[in-house]
């Protein structure tokens, strides 16, 4: 889609919508409904067409890791940890960390499934081994 659409959008922003369903412990995503792109992070319009029809879909969780990199923190205020870029099954792409292992295990190509830690102030996903 090429053309400029007008649109008036009502109601919390797609980031809000994002952390109320985390908080209620459901892992969503958008997904295009004029040309089926699944997008994340959540945005007002489509990455791939421009529509602005997009809808909150439940992802299978299930992706493989992209690429990781290991943060190397002093110990007293946590010590080292990993950061990936996960490639969904769905075709969308997610930033987190892979739990359940060493840093040092966590490799290109693994398999891995989302899952959303609530230990925190705010939910957040985060990736175990699959």
């Amino acid at each position: 889609m090429s053309a400029i659409q007008d649109a008036v959008f009502n109601g919390p922003g797609p980031d809000r919508v994002y952390q109320e369903y985390l908080g209620k412990g459901e892992l969503r995503i958008q997904r295009c409904g004029d040309c089926g792109k699944q997008v994340f992070y959540p945005r007002l319009t489509c990455t791939g067409c421009g529509s602005i029809k997009l809808a909150w879909v439940r992802p299978s969780g299930r992706g493989t890791v992209y690429a990781v990199s290991i943060v190397n923190r002093r110990t007293e205020k946590g010590g080292p940890y990993n950061v990936v870029l996960v490639d969904l099954a769905e075709g969308a792409r997610m930033m987190g960390r892979v739990d359940g292992v060493d840093n040092e295990q966590v490799k290109i190509g693994m398999a891995v499934k989302a899952k959303i830690d609530s230990s925190g102030k705010a939910p957040f996903v985060v990736f175990d081994p699959a």
